[in-house]
C-alpha cells in the first residue's frame, strides 16, 4: 500500500470519498468483514474502524495505488477520464460501487455527494 504521506491534498481528499462509498457498499452487500489498516494520514478522517472484505480491501488497495499514480491536475471524475488507469475488471466494479453508494448516500442526506453523482 502507497505511504499517505505521498499523497496530495486533493488526492487524500478523492481517497475520503472513494473510501466512504467503498465502506457503504461492502456493509450493504457483503459479509465477513475485518478491520483494514488504512495510513495515518487517513485514519484521522474516518473515526470509526473500516471494516472490509477481503474483496474490497483488495480493491481499495488497487484504487490507493492507482490514483498515486495519476498523473493528471487537476483529476477528472473517471467516468470524464481521457486516460482510463482501472483494468476493465475493476472499473467494472468501482461503477458499480459508485452507482449505489452515491444512490445510497443522497437518500441519507449527503447532497454534497449529488454533485459527484452528476459531474
Amino acid at each position: 500500500m502507497p505511504r499517505m504521506d505521498e499523497f496530495t491534498k486533493e488526492q487524500k481528499k478523492d481517497l475520503k470519498v472513494l473510501i466512504d462509498f467503498v465502506k457503504v457498499h461492502c456493509a450493504a452487500r457483503h459479509t465477513g468483514q475485518t478491520d483494514l489498516a488504512l495510513p495515518a494520514d487517513l485514519m484521522r478522517t474516518h473515526q470509526r474502524q473500516l471494516m472490509l472484505c477481503p474483496d474490497c480491501q483488495a480493491l481499495l488497495n488497487y484504487a490507493l495505488l492507482k490514483r498515486r499514480k495519476c498523473p493528471l491536475t487537476p483529476k477528472p471524475s473517471c467516468k470524464h477520464c481521457r486516460i482510463h488507469c482501472y483494468s476493465y475488471k475493476y472499473r467494472a466494479k468501482i461503477r458499480e460501487i459508485m452507482a449505489f453508494s452515491g444512490r445510497r448516500m443522497i437518500l441519507r442526506g449527503r447532497l454534497d455527494y449529488l454533485w459527484h453523482y452528476f459531474f
